[in-house]
């Protein structure tokens, strides 16, 4: 079904049209004077000079048009030129039962779904994640379920770092810690263990140990390089040992990306395409883009337009070794390959915007990618402190990520148990799901491109523009829903009825507007738009339930009504939080 703006534009444009005028001009728009109206058209401004009519005039023939309109309740031409307008409360009802009748309330599918692949989270394995994982994981997993929802056919891949030196380092701090394990001894023929030498706790503690002495010690650093040489050319008993890292790691990784609601669809990483390299370099090579400059391989990406200096981007170091722009050229050519998708995302730190500006012209230059294919770079901002510098420990560490929200879920769970008259299990639960609601929504409610604090106090309240507050009235809507159908209503048969009051009609009017919030949403991978809205509809419920008795409305018919303009509340909000990749409790 059309977008409410649409729909109420439509009528605009046909009076115009009967007037006289290009429908064109027709275009309606939000009231900048809420006070005065509801929607405004700005069309007689706009078409006085070409018409050589005063706008007044243009606005007045445009009025009379619409005297009989169902669309507008009232159109009042005002100097010098505006058209105020109020909406129908019938048309209204009318257009928010055909949503509520409707699969994704009317939402319609894309003329031709895209394939999109998001490339988001990106951990390295053996090492835990951290509070710089944040904003990949909640924004990336947002973007992905709002693309899916908008019909498109939408891939996520986690793209690990599980490849180059940090598994030297690994692998060689094992053999100096415990020289006797099969994988280091080159005579071995039989069967490794299946079990891996090491858990996540003594892996995680192995890399930064390799990661410190290789710093300080050149001999051993020079042992780690052999290693990963040795791994990468595929050494049985070092493929055997990155095996279990991976293994072991990548089952952490998904327990902890579990808690925060995230799921990948592909678990791939750099090493997957190790082997596609060596052709990718000799076809660089072979296109005559690819030249040595100082023993080191490069493609120019610089363009004529270019107000800034763009280096070149390295394919191969001076030593033959490959680097990140390597392996993310040969990742953008293996999904092309697989997938084939007609746009790829990439949610990464806005500080590396640079570098994947020289990876994307390489890809385009070299013909990897197809001259239609859409690469986007989402660049997020820094998840800030109180004190405007990066979120760290109370001692001044980097936080680990499974450590903030277990200090989430337990301020969560303080204010719970203030107040609570449920069993201290569900009190526990419930905790955790509202204080995932305080991490995603603190995080997805800002602009992801800019710097944000990380107000942990603010986050968990349960009032202002916080997740917390969105699932406190979802929950106030689902105890009314629950006393309604315990006094023995269905509200799943009740039916919307013309608003009677401002408060009720201000909310349907907000959730009109889902529709089109959802495609501005998609074309601007622009999260914060849902949370904008979901905010919006909140604050119109909670004015519209302080102001009117529902389960106490004596009149049938009025109560039904408004029951049914609960369910579509609840309804819209539950599917925008799920975009957000949250959920709601039965009861706070």
């Amino acid at each position: 079904m059309k977008k409410f703006l649409d729909a109420i534009s439509e009528e605009m444009k046909e009076a115009f049209q009967q007037a006289g005028y290009d429908r064109e001009l027709g275009k309606v728009t939000p009231s900048n004077r809420p006070d005065l109206c509801e929607y405004q058209c700005n069309g007689a401004m706009a078409g006085a000079k070409r018409y050589k009519k005063a706008p007044i005039m243009i606005a007045q023939e445009v009025a009379g048009k619409l005297e009989d309109s169902q669309v507008f309740e009232s159109v009042e031409a005002v100097p010098p030129g505006f058209l105020n307008l109020k909406l129908s409360p019938i048309f209204l009802a009318g257009y928010l039962s055909e949503m509520a009748e409707k699969p994704k309330f009317g939402l319609e599918r894309p003329e031709k779904a895209k394939k999109i692949l998001i490339d988001y989270g990106g951990p390295n394995v053996a090492k835990p994640l951290h509070v710089g994982h944040l904003r990949s994981a909640i924004i990336g997993e947002s973007i992905k379920r709002i693309a899916r929802f908008a019909g498109h056919d939408v891939t996520g891949d986690i793209h690990l770092g599980d490849w180059g030196l940090q598994m030297g380092l690994i692998i060689t701090e094992l053999r100096e810690r415990e020289p006797g394990l099969a994988y280091f001894d080159d005579g071995f023929t039989g069967e490794y263990p299946e079990d891996a030498p090491f858990t996540i706790s003594e892996l995680e503690e192995i890399y930064p140990a390799a990661s410190a002495r290789s710093k300080e010690d050149s001999a051993y650093k020079e042992k780690a390089m052999e290693a990963t040489y040795k791994l990468q050319n595929g050494v049985r008993g070092y493929r055997a040992l990155w095996n279990h890292i991976i293994c072991v790691s990548v089952a952490d990784l998904k327990k902890n990306y579990e808690k925060l609601n995230v799921e990948f669809d592909l678990w791939k990483g750099e090493s997957d395409v190790h082997d596609l390299i060596p052709q990718m370099v000799e076809e660089m090579k072979a296109g005559g883009y690819a030249y040595l400059s100082e023993g080191a391989l490069v493609v120019d990406v610089k363009e004529e337009s270019d107000t800034r200096e763009i280096p070149p981007c390295m394919i191969l170091k001076s030593d033959g070794a490959s680097l990140y722009n390597t392996t993310d050229l040969a990742t953008i050519k293996e999904r092309m390959e697989k997938i084939g998708p007609d746009e790829m995302i990439y949610v990464v730190d806005k500080r590396q915007e640079l570098y994947f500006e020289q990876v994307f012209r390489c890809a385009r230059k070299t013909g990897l990618v197809k001259p239609e294919t859409k690469l986007k770079f989402l660049g997020f901002g820094t998840m800030n402190g109180k004190d405007g510098k990066p979120f760290k420990t109370r001692e001044g560490g980097v936080m680990r990520l499974e450590s903030l929200l277990a200090e989430i879920d337990e301020v969560m769970y303080g204010k719970i148990a203030q107040n609570r008259s449920m069993p201290e299990e569900e009190a526990k639960d419930t905790a955790k799901v509202v204080a995932l609601s305080a991490v995603k929504y603190g995080d997805l409610s800002n602009q992801a491109s800019k710097d944000y604090i990380f107000d942990i106090d603010r986050f968990t309240s349960s009032e202002g523009d916080t997740g917390p507050y969105i699932l406190y009235t979802l929950v106030r809507i689902k105890s009314i829903l629950s006393k309604y159908a315990e006094a023995g209503g269905a509200a799943e048969d009740a039916a919307l009825r013309p608003a009677e009051g401002d408060p009720e009609k201000a909310l349907m009017l907000e959730l009109a507007g889902f529709l089109g919030m959802i495609e501005n949403a998609y074309e601007e991978t622009a999260p914060h738009k849902v949370c904008a809205y979901i905010y919006d509809i909140a604050n119109a419920f909670n004015h519209f339930y302080h102001e009117t008795k529902i389960l106490a409305e004596e009149d049938a018919a009025k109560k039904e009504g408004w029951i049914a303009l609960l369910m579509l509340t609840k309804n819209i909000l539950e599917t925008c939080i799920d975009l957000l990749g949250f959920s709601a409790p039965e009861r706070m």
